[in-house]
């Protein structure tokens, strides 16, 4: 069984920073790309950062510039540093990734049970 437990979230002013982490548990054999969605009760679930296993990202445009994806194998974590918040950064935000648990099983999507941002104006 595997899990990601996310942490990080809260309330915090327009313009100051966060950093979210989501570490996975449980039985893995390797995970490949991690990342970062959000979502909110008005719109669809949003990819805002993506990492490969080799440290490649991609950010969404809203976020660049502002948040940074990063992920330590070692750990088997995945960390989101959020930096000038605003108020539309407001949403619950979902860790993923690409796991496969023992060699003889496919690979799998896992998401984790999602953290609130709130950024007050």
């Amino acid at each position: 069984q595997v899990q990601l437990v996310e942490s990080g979230g809260g309330l915090v002013q327009a313009g100051g920073s966060l950093r979210l982490s989501c570490a996975a548990s449980g039985t893995i054999f390797s995970i490949s790309a991690m990342g970062w969605y959000r979502q909110t009760p008005w719109k669809q679930r949003e990819l805002v950062a993506g990492i490969t296993r080799d440290g490649t990202t991609n950010y969404a445009d809203s976020v660049k510039d502002r948040f940074t994806i990063s992920r330590d194998n070692a750990k088997k974590t995945v960390y989101l540093q959020m930096n000038s918040l605003k108020p539309e950064d407001t949403a619950v935000y979902y860790c993923n990734a690409d796991i496969i648990s023992t060699p003889s099983m496919a690979l799998r999507h896992y998401w984790g049970q999602g953290t609130q941002v709130t950024v007050s104006s």
